[in-house]
């Protein structure tokens, strides 16, 4: 098991926001968190990458407990996040962006991984030299991804890559991480437009108020009446 989620429980002081929460990411999939606004997805992703801490439960990574360990422990671990919003560094270059996503890494291996985020994203390569804050939405989530990758994860956590996107866009995004997981990285999705990550996923969490009430293959749940009707818009 790569990501093994046992009993999570996490407050904002006297709010408890997530519920005994349990769920697993195996080698090679892509899960899916999904559930409306304020569900407690994001805080579920924070918590994992060590930006929040729980008051309850357990992370485990690769079958070692990270729970507690500081955030750029958890990434030289493996494990990283594109956070939500994007959050690039909008007075650097997109290369010096890069760059700082490949801190954990040695030296010599820097310039192997900007050539392959610039394979994977050929856009990032024409606007290197450009600051990060002069790039379109669309562009500023693709440094975010490539940033990430940059440290070599096993397990990449996205927190609403579509946000914000216009249609096409969400489709690029998509595509990209159907990219990602063909080329052998596992991924934690956590993603509002319930429809394209289920598509894409293996396995789906459904999360309410702060509690899983729900599981099982992407497929299925997109199919599910309940799903369709709270999420699908069906």
């Amino acid at each position: 098991m790569m990501l093994k989620v046992d009993n999570l429980n996490v407050y904002y002081g006297a709010i408890h926001a997530i519920k005994d929460v349990s769920f697993e990411v195996r080698e090679g999939e892509i899960v899916t968190l999904i559930g409306a606004n304020g569900a407690g997805k994001s805080t579920i992703l924070k918590t994992v990458s060590g930006l929040l801490h729980s008051k309850g439960g357990s992370i485990e990574f690769m079958g070692e407990q990270i729970g507690g360990i500081p955030p750029h422990k958890v990434v030289a671990k493996g494990l990283a996040q594109v956070p939500e919003g994007r959050r690039v560094f909008t007075q650097m270059t997109v290369e010096e962006n890069l760059e700082m996503g490949g801190y954990i890494q040695p030296g010599n291996q820097i310039e192997a991984g900007l050539q392959d985020v610039y394979k994977r994203f050929p856009r990032l390569q024409e606007r290197r030299r450009q600051t990060a804050g002069t790039l379109s939405g669309g562009e500023q989530q693709m440094l975010a991804m490539g940033r990430a990758m940059m440290s070599r994860p096993k397990l990449l956590m996205l927190d609403e890559p579509s946000m914000g996107l216009s249609p096409i866009l969400v489709e690029q995004v998509f595509d990209i991480i159907k990219e990602l997981h063909k080329a052998g990285v596992t991924i934690l999705l956590v993603e509002q437009n319930a429809r394209m990550a289920l598509s894409v996923a293996d396995r789906g969490y459904v999360l309410e108020t702060g509690r899983i009430t729900l599981s099982g293959p992407g497929r299925e749940l997109l199919n599910d009446e309940g799903v369709k009707k709270a999420y699908l818009g069906g």
